[in-house]
């Protein structure tokens, strides 16, 4: 199954596309900054990306977390990068009315992990025509992503795919089931791995989530050999002081190393026939 989930970006195809950039717009020119460099690296290894970052981080531990700067400043800042660089641009939504004013800059509407099963939040991001990308919920088996697929599609929007972010594993703990890949595209559903926020320790930290990004390379690697179409992690050029989920965003240096050995792998499944 294959999906051009924005323009010239096509996820489960004959490449690996990439989703990455700071977790949340801390500022204008970090923005940028961060944008030119992942930029850079796409160009040198050929591999596309969608440039993402969140206006707003709703759902962050506590009500002294930084959330961002809110819908118009983010889709201000969103649009300069997308004019700065030309790279397609995703962010989350989480209202239905969001939808239409987040369309207007954006190629990409992502749908959180928490609101999968909204139905209102799906039909509206479905029918602005723009790539629809739904985390699955840590509470969800892969099986049970199809009814949510459908409710995008059934809406008039073919141009969805799942992010994978793993499953509640007891308390502040997430796994990945690596059968996960098979079982999404066996129901004709392209499906991108979240390298980010399966590290995650949900509300292991005092204020924030942990994470044990350490383990970044290992799961990656293990994620494209059983399948992914595509890879999401979230980079920032200084993790330990970033603004949301230091615990688990990793430097570009260290992604562009990563996805290097990301895409032999996946360039190795594709010599040995079509994925299934």
């Amino acid at each position: 199954m294959s999906v051009e989930l924005a323009p010239g970006i096509v996820v489960g195809g004959d490449t690996l596309p990439w989703i990455s950039g700071p977790c949340v717009i801390e500022t204008e020119e970090l923005a940028i900054r961060s944008a030119q460099s992942l930029a850079a690296i796409s160009n040198r290894l050929g591999l596309p990306l969608i440039y993402k970052s969140s206006f707003d981080k709703a759902n962050r531990s506590s009500l002294e977390s930084f959330r961002g700067p809110g819908l118009e400043e983010g889709l201000r800042i969103l649009r300069i990068v997308k004019e700065t660089t030309g790279l397609a641009v995703v962010t989350d939504v989480h209202e239905p009315a969001q939808c239409e004013r987040v369309a207007e800059v954006c190629d990409v509407l992502q749908i959180p992990a928490f609101l999968c099963r909204q139905t209102d939040l799906l039909v509206a991001a479905a029918r602005t025509g723009r790539g629809v990308a739904v985390k699955k919920g840590q509470f969800m088996a892969p099986a049970d992503m199809l009814r949510c697929v459908e409710k995008v599609r059934e809406s008039g929007n073919a141009k969805v795919v799942v992010i994978e972010r793993g499953s509640s594993f007891g308390y502040q703990n997430l796994v990945v089931d690596m059968r996960s890949f098979e079982w999404l595209r066996r129901d004709g559903i392209a499906v991108i791995y979240d390298i980010t926020h399966s590290l995650q320790l949900p509300g292991a930290g005092e204020r924030e989530s942990g994470g044990t990004s350490e383990y970044a390379e290992p799961l990656a690697r293990a994620a494209v050999a059983a399948g992914a179409d595509g890879v999401f992690l979230e980079t920032h050029p200084d993790p330990d002081n970033a603004l949301c989920d230091s615990a688990v965003q990793i430097e570009p240096e260290r992604a562009e190393s990563l996805l290097f050995s990301l895409a032999s792998i996946r360039r190795t499944l594709l010599a040995e026939g079509p994925l299934v």
